[in-house]
């Protein structure tokens, strides 16, 4: 199992790594698509080669081809979006929130899944990626549809496991060489 092969790559001063990365997937209460299109997003997003290395063979094993390829398409238009938006947000002239985004974004109209599972993977990147704009909307539009605050805590909970785990990796192979 790649996971457990990720777990015993994490190093002993990141224990607590270690342990929350098997209990954030081996205890999710996510349905199995929402649970591995998040983990597929995020080890997307994560930018670490060894992570996505290890996670996405699992994730498409745990996938249909549709809910695969969608949460690629999550990671690849929320790589694009969190950039813009946070630059928008986080400019002080408040004339570019005015100006029309002009980028497509059609998948996020047609991801090929359910539109909360879309919507789920959408935020746990922006949590990666850190755009404040991006998460509040993606967190409206689900609890709009019904999506309890625990569900939506337990995807930025997988973000931030998966995020660590690929600086953790990523910096002590830079170390080791």
């Amino acid at each position: 199992m790649a996971l457990d092969e990720l777990k015993a790559a994490v190093p002993d001063f990141a224990k607590d790594l270690k342990l929350n990365l098997g209990s954030v997937i081996g205890n999710s209460e996510l349905s199995q698509q929402q649970l591995w299109g998040t983990v597929l997003a995020c080890a997307i997003a994560s930018r670490s080669p060894k992570v996505l290395r290890e996670l996405e063979p699992e994730a498409k094993a745990n996938l249909s081809a549709e809910a695969y390829t969608a949460a690629k398409s999550a990671a690849a238009i929320m790589a694009m979006n969190n950039v813009f938006y946070r630059t928008r947000h986080l400019l002080s002239d408040p004339e570019y929130g005015t100006l029309r985004a002009g980028l497509r974004m059609n998948v996020i109209g047609k991801p090929g899944v359910e539109k909360i599972d879309f919507e789920l993977w959408s935020l746990a990147v922006s949590a990666i990626n850190g755009c404040g704009q991006c998460l509040d909307s993606h967190e409206q539009v689900l609890r709009k549809a019904g999506v309890d605050r625990e569900t939506i805590q337990e995807a930025v909970k997988i973000a931030s496991v998966i995020q660590a785990v690929g600086v953790t990796l990523d910096a002590e192979a830079v170390l080791a060489e």
